[in-house]
């Protein structure tokens, strides 16, 4: 197995544990109870894949971090429908904002490897994504569009919040 392999099975438990075990519990009602932020930050898992990981293995590994959450959650099927989503988005995504220049073969999908303006339009709109799908699979009725909305705005802040310091931090520019 090479470095990339065991990095990226290291990373996948560890947000896994992060997402079960403490973000879960870190939810604050605001307006009664009936609007709650989350920090999901477990698609960062997907965002970081290397880029010529093919796209039925990013399928597979969506769907598995998805159940994974789920089971923490105690879902049946929210975060691995989102997270499925987002993952065959991301091919998409990614051609979308391919560089003039194409990729590198080196090319890693962060902040020091594309650039930072490159991984904020890439993990916005994946995240943005994921979180339409994640609430309207939950809100399950389009007659909620306005909560699924306002649940996707103030979760995208906190969990792009999470996003970038987790990477800040963990993946400094080298």
């Amino acid at each position: 197995m090479n470095n990339t392999v065991i990095w990226n099975i290291i990373r996948f438990f560890v947000l896994l544990a992060l997402q079960g075990l403490f973000l879960k519990r870190i939810s604050d009602g605001w307006v009664t109870g009936s609007l709650y932020i989350n920090v999901f930050l477990y698609p960062l898992f997907i965002l970081l894949l290397p880029l010529q990981t093919p796209r039925t293995g990013v399928l597979l590994l969506s769907f598995l971090m998805g159940i994974g959450v789920d089971l923490f959650y105690d879902s049946p099927g929210v975060h691995a429908a989102a997270l499925t989503a987002m993952g065959y988005a991301r091919a998409l995504f990614l051609s979308l904002y391919e560089p003039r220049e194409g990729y590198k073969l080196n090319d890693k999908p962060t902040p020091a490897g594309l650039g930072m303006n490159w991984f904020m339009k890439y993990s916005a709109s994946l995240m943005v994504l994921h979180l339409l799908v994640y609430f309207s699979v939950d809100a399950f009725s389009p007659i909620y569009i306005l909560g699924i909305l306002l649940r996707t705005f103030f979760t995208f802040v906190s969990s792009m919040a999470a996003v970038l310091i987790f990477v800040f931090i963990f993946m400094p520019k080298r």
